[in-house]
């Protein structure tokens, strides 16, 4: 009779045997497609598209350490309308603040987005010829393993393959 170690012993051996035979790879495409240098420059082309809006933000923000500094230094001289005005200015340049933070955050975010969309098709036949060259059976994702080896890492060679083809 055959025990349950055994068995184990044997399904660990016929998976690691199968994994031999098998060609495994591990691929982030959003960072293949990002690193390419067409996404560079879509990237760079959307970042000064952001910079007045990034500006006001920046802007908005040295206002409110400025009015936050004065609440503090004229802390002791100020009537408590005029602390309570202040207060209410901070509180409101915060949401102002947050608000247009966010609004940014979005627009980068749905840029990221239209990026990686509109190079998908580049990449896709990118990848479908290195897996038939490298005859490719599984590809995974790097924030699904606890660990893989870079050796085995494909993203840059897509980014590589990327670059290549724009030519």
């Amino acid at each position: 009779m055959i025990g349950p170690k055994v068995i184990g012993l044997l399904m660990m051996m016929m998976a690691s045997i199968a994994s031999a035979e098998m060609k495994i790879v591990v691929l982030d495409p959003a960072r293949a497609i990002l690193g390419s240098d067409q996404a560079k420059v879509l990237v760079e082309a959307a970042r000064k598209e952001m910079q007045p809006d990034q500006d006001e933000l920046n802007e908005l923000a040295e206002e409110l350490q400025a009015k936050q500094k004065k609440l503090q230094t004229d802390l002791e001289i100020l009537s408590d309308s005029e602390k309570r005005k202040i207060a209410k200015e901070i509180e409101n340049m915060q949401a102002d603040a947050q608000f247009a933070s966010q609004k940014l955050q979005k627009y980068a975010q749905d840029k990221n987005q239209e990026i990686l969309q509109s190079l998908a098709p580049a990449y896709e036949k990118v990848l479908n010829e290195i897996i038939e060259i490298d005859q490719i059976d599984l590809i995974l994702s790097p924030t699904a393993l606890t660990y893989a080896n870079k050796k085995h890492d494909i993203t840059k060679k897509v980014t590589e393959r990327l670059n290549a083809g724009k030519d």
